[in-house]
Formats: C-alpha cells, sequence, structure tokens
C-alpha cells in the first residue's frame, strides 16, 4: 500500500439533484472519505488523532470537475498524501467511473489542538508514528516531501 489508498463508493440517490447527477458538495465529502480510509489503512485513525488532542483543520480544498457523476455509479477514490511535516498535510485525490476521470482535487489541513491552536506533532506520539509509516514507506515516496522537524 504505500501513502495512497483506494476507496469504493457508489453513488446514492440522495447525492444527486433532480437530473441524477452528483451535487457538487459531494465530492468534497468522498475525498473526506478517503482521506479517513489512507488513515485507517496507516494505522492512524482519526480516532487515535483525536485521542490525542488532535484534529486536522482545512484551509483549503478545491476540485476539479471534467465528467458528472451519476445515481448508481461504482465510483473509485484515489487519494495521495502529498506532504506532510510538523504542522500540515496536503492530500491530492481523483475520483474515476472504471477508466474515466470524473473530478480531482486536493485539500491542505494544518494540526490544531483541542483548543483550535495551531499544534506542532513533534510534541505528540503521533509524530513518532508519522516518523515511522514515512520511513516504512519511503520507496514510494517520490513526490512526497519528507517530514521534517523545522516548522512547515
Amino acid at each position: 500500500m504505500g501513502l495512497s489508498s483506494e476507496t469504493h463508493v457508489r453513488v446514492r440517490y440522495s447525492e444527486t439533484d433532480q437530473m441524477g447527477i452528483v451535487y457538487h458538495s459531494n465530492y468534497l465529502v468522498w475525498f473526506e472519505v478517503g482521506r479517513a480510509e489512507l488513515f485507517r489503512e496507516l494505522d492512524l485513525p482519526y480516532t487515535k488523532i483525536d485521542e490525542q488532542g488532535l484534529g486536522l483543520a482545512i484551509i483549503d480544498a478545491n476540485c476539479h470537475y471534467r465528467v458528472p457523476a451519476r445515481y448508481d455509479d461504482d465510483l473509485v477514490i484515489i487519494t495521495r498524501l502529498d506532504h506532510i511535516s510538523a504542522r500540515s498535510v496536503r492530500f491530492y485525490y481523483r475520483i474515476y467511473r472504471e477508466e474515466t476521470l470524473l473530478a480531482e482535487g486536493k485539500t491542505v489541513h494544518v494540526f490544531i489542538n483541542k483548543e483550535g491552536r495551531l499544534a506542532d506533532v513533534r510534541r505528540y506520539v503521533f509524530w513518532t508514528r508519522l516518523q515511522e509509516i514515512i520511513e516504512k514507506h519511503k520507496e514510494n515516496l517520490a513526490g512526497v516531501k519528507p517530514l521534517r522537524d523545522s516548522q512547515g
């Protein structure tokens, strides 16, 4: 597995408009589904992050829509970790129906503490786990900025 993940979802009726086309905001929801699965596969589910008093706040999100998804489509969400540091993380996403790219986007997150302030994860057990993951998957990290101890 590396630092990417593949998640399958089927478009539900409630996610579409009257024409049977997926409403645009659902793509961001699916990005979250992919992101949560990637963390889960890395044995870092959001529950473990939350237990340490940390959260991930989105500071930037975008989506480029290419072809509409429709009711009952079987979709694949490819989520790739692109950058991670002591203060932030960036993901890229692609959503496919079979071989057709429907949408792609990115989200940028900062680590925050329970008070909602920016957090430096070097002070948390989470940082040690991130370093282990990076070391384990370093052969899959072409293009991914490595962890560093500087603010970032």
